[in-house]
């Protein structure tokens, strides 16, 4: 396989077995983990056979077109900064599959976990290789999401759902910043591709919109990096699993807010407002992140400032941007996910086999717990930068950079300072951590005795600190080339060799690091009784206010300020709503036409049609009577109003739109189906209401008679003089002149919608499927109000026998018309393309002939006889259209690019075929799923039994529905 195509597999393989991981069953524990490690492990090997060419310095790049004519193509590049991490991602992750295997609890949804896991890896993949900013975006945002769900994994727990909601609430508003960002970026460097964007960084910086455009990709890096103000989110996901801990903040989700800083240091950087900026906000968070730390009692907790303080270093020196510095950052961007994902899963470990992550009632485990004590000390003296541990060497490489001399700045001037300031505070909490869990007395009044956990939950931190001894001891031989292989993969290739090693002699970073050994040491000792003894963190100011302005914003945006729209805008009628829409589009309509001479020359009728003013007659009074009928009968008013929807179906054939046609007439049947199970909904009508009451109401129908008349005056005049303006070339014209050479069908309207235009009708039925779950799970909780006949489960529902017998249904002609239907559907279908028809009218059709016997037959005999299962129909329909663009790839061609020819049956000849038809396929399914959904839904409301069904009555497709 080429190397190409090996980007490719690296990138969709772990999507691909997350999809898989979701159809396993609940309690396939083991396989699910051997999927997760197979998938990471094949994404290593892929990266070991790429790993030559990108040790030459090539970019290995692979394009899949998908918008050209807007920039917008699935491109993928691997470089040695891109191999480095997605090495990172991958191996740990391979690590945190073997520890989540026996950490989870046997009730655990293991599937779930794993599709997650899986999912995520491909997003951070996805936008670790991405070669175009849209798409790096789109994973980053992706990354987001499905980090929601790997957060609130355990749902049930408030903290967990409140740690999720804030995570994705946070770090989706900085990727919408990103967004922002990145299409500045390519209308400046005049393309959305990575590397050209990244080769322009001259124009970029000289460019009027440059600060605009670094303030929103600098918001967009902090918030996923939880940079200070942004940094609240992270400590209020360590609801989630320690193995997911583990993996999203040690090596993925945090660290893609410092991947893009240092990916983009070479376009963005190098200016004053970069420095102070970006070194600023990362010496305060390196800081800030470091003194919160120490004052945690709950070792995630304590955890997770520290993750927030490292990273706020690793931000620091992309903001510093030399060379020096961007070998630091890269460095300890490994280092530290090496270390800190070997700490959460031994903090993991340790709540596993005690029941509590409080160090205050933590000590003496090292007796108890003496190779899991030994794995958490190594690992956290690599956090403090203890000598011949790796995390010694990148933070000794910092501290280099900070004496250097840059631009004289205060902050220059300051940064040795508060880097040895925030070490000191980093050795104080290592010390800590050490100190209290492990030494000391023996634990009283734990839930759980301490023991050693089973090997396999400890094998992949003994790899991970094993791997921080061997870094610290030869990193010339370990890390070295790797790392310098990805910095000129940044910097470039003219970049000076850069040699890491353990001894560097007798200077000034080896000075501030005794410094703050020593101090770190001094300060922890002096302060233990009190720290342990005080409040869950330092009272300070700044950090409760940071929550607190996230808290009062959310209760804004999603409280007080809806509540106060709906007051104002949103009474609890529909007619007010309806009628506030109304308005609001003639006053956009008058609006629009302001100073406007009129839209079109008046030419009369030359020669009207005295059949078609008839038939028009027919629909007025249709109209006027369903309008006047809605007072005394409501189904007479009904079905006046299916004679206004006929005569509107009748004129599109009458001016030559059979499609139209077509669509209105079986819009119209689903739509009349739709009215009269809910007419039973309705308030009473105006007859029963009397005094007050009854003028209120005649006031209100006359002023919706004024509207709609106004209204409906307005929008005719607008489609008349569009009908009747002057021939002019459109853009119709050329779907005229290319249906068939392009989509080798003659129904131009098909042709549009399922080629031409087949991404936005994959859009629209998208949306459809959507609105359809999202109208089922509303209905399945709603009941009407009824009268109660006496006992509450005897209320007074109709039956569909009562139904028939007062609407005068014609069951068996109904059930007769079943075969009928579906063959119409088909031949609909299969038509579409060349002649009226296609998926979409033949999907209404084949819902109608199913909800037909929903209103002929009692609802419990069409369920005891038909499974329709509504929610595969719109799946697979999905998976046919998106699958059907995808095909496209395979041949080279952007996503749903169609071809059609003829081909040759036997005994029949040749016939035409076009790919667009298995895309209609999929159109076909999801739109009879989604109708089906929806008005079933609607008639197990309105269509129930007098009684009340026992659990074990419930009909198949309701069973799976409700899973």
């Amino acid at each position: 396989m080429n190397e190409p195509n090996l980007i490719l597999l690296l990138v969709f393989l772990p999507f691909a077995g997350a999809l898989v991981a979701s159809t396993m069953p609940a309690g396939a524990r083991t396989g699910t983990a051997w999927l997760s490690g197979l998938v990471m492990t094949a994404g290593l090997l892929i990266l070991a056979a790429l790993h030559g060419p990108v040790a030459e310095g090539r970019v290995l790049l692979e394009t899949l077109s998908w918008v050209p004519s807007l920039g917008l193509d699935l491109d993928f590049r691997l470089d040695g900064f891109a191999w480095l991490f997605v090495t990172l991602v991958l191996g740990i992750g391979l690590l945190v599959v073997l520890y989540a295997r026996y950490y989870l609890a046997k009730s655990d949804p293991a599937p779930r976990f794993h599709a997650c896991i899986l999912a995520f890896t491909g997003a951070m993949i996805g936008m670790l290789t991405s070669g175009n900013v849209i798409m790096l975006v789109v994973f980053w945002e992706l990354t987001s999401l499905i980090s929601f769900l790997l957060i609130g994994y355990w749902h049930r727990s408030p903290a967990a759902r409140d740690g999720a909601r804030m995570a994705l609430v946070v770090t989706a508003a900085g990727g919408l910043c990103l967004l922002g960002a990145m299409l500045l970026l390519g209308q400046i460097a005049g393309t959305y591709d990575l590397d050209r964007i990244l080769a322009s960084g001259d124009v970029i910086r000289a460019h009027p919109l440059y600060g605009t455009t670094l303030a929103l990709f600098l918001v967009g890096a902090f918030t996923k990096s939880a940079q200070v103000p942004f940094h609240f989110w992270l400590p209020n996901a360590m609801a989630a699993p320690t193995p997911v801990s583990a993996f999203l903040h040690s090596a993925t989700m945090v660290k893609a807010g410092v991947f893009l800083l240092v990916r983009f240091s070479p376009a963005l950087g190098g200016t004053e407002a970069w420095f102070f900026a970006v070194t600023g906000v990362g010496m305060a968070t390196l800081l800030f992140g470091a003194v919160i730390a120490l004052f945690r009692h709950d070792l995630k907790g304590l955890l997770a400032y520290s993750t927030i303080s490292h990273l706020g270093l690793i931000t620091a020196l992309a903001g510093i941007g030399s060379n020096g510095a961007i070998v630091a950052a890269i460095f300890h961007i490994a280092n530290h996910a090496v270390f800190k994902a070997s700490l959460f899963m031994a903090a993991g470990i340790i709540d596993h086999e005690s029941g509590t992550r409080d160090m205050r009632r933590l000590s003496g485990l090292m007796r108890l717990m003496p190779a899991t004590g030994s794995l958490a000390i190594v690992a956290a003296a690599a956090m403090a930068g203890v000598p011949l541990l790796n995390g010694f060497l990148s933070k000794e490489m910092f501290f280099a950079e900070a004496v250097e001399w840059h631009n004289g700045t205060w902050l220059d001037n300051s940064l040795p300072y508060i880097a040895t300031l925030a070490s000191v505070f980093s050795v104080a909490y290592s010390l800590r951590f050490i100190a209290t869990v492990f030494f000391g007395p023996p634990p009283t009044d734990l839930p759980k005795t301490p023991q050693e956990p089973v090997r396999w939950l400890r094998r992949p931190v003994e790899l991970l600190v094993l791997i921080c001894l061997v870094v610290g001891i030869m990193p010339g031989l370990t890390l070295g080339p790797t790392l310098n292989m990805a910095a000129r993969s940044v910097m470039g290739a003219d970049m000076p060799y850069y040699s890491v090693s353990v001894w560097h002699g007798l200077n000034t970073p080896l000075l501030m690091s005794l410094i703050a050994m020593v101090l770190g040491a001094v300060l922890y000792l002096t302060f233990a009784s009190r720290i342990a003894q005080g409040p869950e963190g330092p009272p300070l100011v700044y950090k409760l206010q940071a929550q607190r302005f996230y808290e009062r914003v959310m209760l804004a945006a999603t409280w007080t300020g809806p509540r106060r729209l709906v007051r104002l805008f949103g009474p609890d009628r529909l007619q007010p709503q309806l009628r506030l829409i109304v308005l609001l589009a003639i006053g956009a309509m008058a609006y629009m036409m302001w100073g406007s001479t009129g839209l079109a020359p008046w030419r009369g009728f030359t020669d009207p049609n005295i059949g078609f003013l008839l038939m028009w007659t027919v629909g007025a009074a249709c109209a006027v009577g369903a309008a006047w009928q809605a007072k005394y009968h409501r189904f007479a008013s009904l079905v006046l109003l299916g004679g206004a929807g006929l005569v509107t179906c009748l004129t599109f054939a009458w001016l030559s739109a059979p499609d139209l046609a077509v669509t209105q007439l079986l819009v119209e049947v689903v739509t009349t189906v739709l009215l009269l199970l809910g007419l039973r909904w309705l308030p009473k009508r105006l007859v029963e209401i009397q005094g007050d009451r009854l003028r209120a109401a005649r006031i209100r129908r006359s002023v919706d008679l004024v509207i709609a008349v106004v209204f409906g005056a307005t929008v005719s005049a607008i489609a008349f003089t569009v009908m009747t303006r002057p021939q002019l070339s459109t853009v119709g014209d050329w779907f005229l002149r290319n249906a068939y050479s392009e989509g080798g069908g003659t129904n131009v309207v098909n042709v549009i919608l399922v080629d031409f235009r087949a991404f936005d009708t994959f859009g629209e039925i998208t949306v459809l499927v959507i609105v359809a779950l999202t109208v089922f799970a509303l209905l399945r909780r709603f009941r009407p109000a009824v009268e109660s006949t006496g006992r509450p489960e005897q209320q007074a529902l109709p039956t569909a026998r009562d139904l028939q017998e007062d609407m005068l249904i014609p069951s068996v002609i109904m059930q007769w018309m079943f075969p009928v239907t579906i063959v119409l559907s088909a031949y609909l279908f299969m038509r579409g393309h060349d002649l009226p028809g296609g998926g979409f009218s033949a999907g209404v059709t084949l819902a109608i002939a199913f909800l037909l016997q929903y209103l002929a037959t009692h609802v419990r005999w069409v369920e005891s006889r038909l499974t329709v299962l509504p929610t595969r129909w719109m799946g697979f329909g999905l998976l046919i259209a998106g699958g059907t663009g995808m095909a496209s790839w395979v041949f080279g061609y952007p996503f749903l690019t169609g071809h059609a020819q003829y081909v040759d049956l036997p005994l029949i000849g040749e016939v035409p075929a076009a790919t667009a038809m298995i895309f209609d396929l999929g159109v076909f399914g999801a739109v009879t799923g989604a109708t089906i959904l929806m008005l079933i839904a609607i008639a197990h409301q309105s269509l129930r039994s007098t009684r009340v069904r026992a659990p074990d009555e419930v009909s198949r497709p309701d069973r799976e529905e409700a899973a």
